[in-house]
């Protein structure tokens, strides 16, 4: 009888711990679309000039916040208030980043992109979850994969083909799309693994972190391709 017990509870926690981590994960995703359509759209004439004129800031900000969230990883592990600033820090930021596509593309072409994004990372990201297979191997296969686009991309900021940065931008999706499906398997992995150790909160926002930022580059990759088929405001 004890071992069904456990069996139940190690399920119902599983369940409360990927709803907080999905919930943490639409908080960031909606406070970053909230701030850059009022960053580029309402308030564009008043803040966009002070934007596109310093544009080391978003380098330094950056470069900062990876710094605070490198140094405060372990305890946010165990501390849910401080997972959450770096979260809401990193939404605010690509908020204010991702308010300039509103310069380049029209309304449509953001919203086409924004949902074939949620569609995407939902589908693949419930594969994830539900899978009972390890998909530690193929996510380093993608972290790998990632660091070759990164390298071409680097590349391609030299050589300025539009080409290039069209083609890999479908690269671009496959990686993120796959990364969404094996960071939402190594979060659950974690928690299994970990979930009484440390703050399941804090391990929760965590992982909403790793999964934002696969939604938005998978968002950022998707309104490339969008754009390319004639969605820009060129």
């Amino acid at each position: 009888m004890q071992e069904p017990r456990n069996l139940v509870n190690t399920e119902v926690g599983l369940s409360s711990f990927m709803t907080r981590m999905y919930g943490f994960m639409g908080y960031a995703v909606a406070l970053s679309a909230i701030v850059a359509y009022l960053t580029g759209v309402v308030f564009r004439t008043q803040l966009m000039p002070v934007l596109v004129g310093h544009p080391f800031i978003f380098l330094f900000v950056l470069i900062g916040l990876m710094v605070f969230s490198a140094s405060a990883s372990r305890k946010a592990l165990q501390n849910a208030r401080t997972s959450f600033l770096i979260l809401t820090l990193f939404s605010l930021f690509f908020g204010l980043e991702f308010s300039f596509i509103f310069l380049t593309f029209n309304l449509p072409t953001i919203a086409s992109a924004f949902v074939s994004a949620a569609v995407t990372f939902a589908s693949m990201s419930i594969i994830g979850a539900t899978t009972h297979k390890d998909m530690t191997r193929v996510g380093n296969q993608l972290f790998a994969a990632l660091i070759a686009l990164f390298v071409i991309m680097i590349i391609n900021l030299f050589l300025r083909s539009a080409a290039i940065s069209y083609f890999f931008s479908f690269i671009g999706v496959v990686i993120f799309a796959g990364l969404s499906m094996t960071d939402t398997n190594k979060m659950k992995s974690l928690y299994l693994q970990y979930g009484d150790q440390v703050s399941m909160s804090g391990l929760a926002i965590q992982g909403a972190l790793e999964l934002y930022l696969d939604f938005l580059n998978l968002f950022q990759f998707l309104l490339q391709i969008f754009g390319g088929f004639g969605g820009s405001r060129d």
